[in-house]
């Protein structure tokens, strides 16, 4: 499978070792575009390349962008085409040290977001992991790690649950 990120900070960094761990290949972006994402293509290795935000709209793609950035990043995207868009974004404004919570109003995170990127099928999945614990082995002790995921769509969150073993 093709997954896209719309970001390249650590967190998405993290999921594309695992995803290319797992076979697949992944298609990363960020806001500076494909050619500042060289050096991290290059140490990801084979399997991963730097594309546009346009280019990254695979099947599935990851959301890892600062909350404060979502309206703009997800305005610059074309319409969605029913891909499977994993949410791992958290309602928090500002930085490490200053973070205040978001308002949605009446809706949850992912229908804010879902909203925003209107033909997507929304999955939440992975906010409440740690880049440490995304880039380490997924089975501890003989025990797998658990990641939860929720959303409205039951193939497009068991497409992920496929993708994520």
């Amino acid at each position: 499978m093709e997954i896209g990120t719309i970001g390249a900070g650590d967190f998405a960094q993290a999921f594309a070792k695992r995803a290319l761990k797992a076979g697949h290949k992944v298609k990363l972006s960020n806001s500076r575009g494909p050619d500042s994402l060289r050096q991290i293509v290059n140490q990801l290795g084979p399997g991963a390349t730097a594309a546009s935000k346009e280019e990254a709209a695979c099947e599935m793609v990851l959301l890892a962008v600062p909350w404060d950035n979502l309206p703009e990043t997800l305005a610059s995207l074309l319409k969605w085409n029913n891909q499977i868009l994993i949410d791992g974004v958290n309602t928090l404004h500002g930085k490490a040290g200053e973070f205040t919570l978001a308002d949605v109003g009446n809706l949850s995170a992912s229908q804010f977001i879902a909203a925003l990127a209107p033909g997507a099928r929304v999955v939440k999945a992975l906010n409440t992991i740690t880049v440490p614990k995304l880039e380490a082995d997924p089975i501890v002790n003989g025990a797998r790690r658990v990641v939860f995921i929720s959303g409205d769509d039951d193939d497009a969150t068991r497409k992920f649950r496929l993708f994520s073993h």
